[in-house]
């Protein structure tokens, strides 16, 4: 019976369920942390092109982080868009 029960207890250990939110939670502070920073160095150093470019790439890549969803959407409205089905 203990046999069955360690075997239930390794499947349910494998269940990633919580682990975009986990993820989230962990890199979030941390890339804002990072963004933070070079933004700040850029704009103490008025590199105001630079500091543009670095936010709109920024914001890409949080939106694509906190949204995962919207890479597929986006894919199936290219390919819709391109006539591929």
């Amino acid at each position: 019976m203990s046999a069955h029960l360690v075997i239930a207890a390794h499947i349910a250990a494998l269940s990633t369920s919580g682990l975009v939110t986990y993820l989230q939670s962990l890199f979030g502070p941390l890339f804002l942390g990072i963004v933070g920073i070079v933004a700040i160095f850029f704009l103490f150093t008025r590199e105001i092109i630079r500091f543009v470019q670095f936010m709109v790439l920024a914001i890409a890549i949080a939106v694509v982080f906190y949204t995962p969803s919207i890479v597929q959407t986006i894919a199936s409205g290219i390919a819709n868009a391109l006539g591929v089905h």
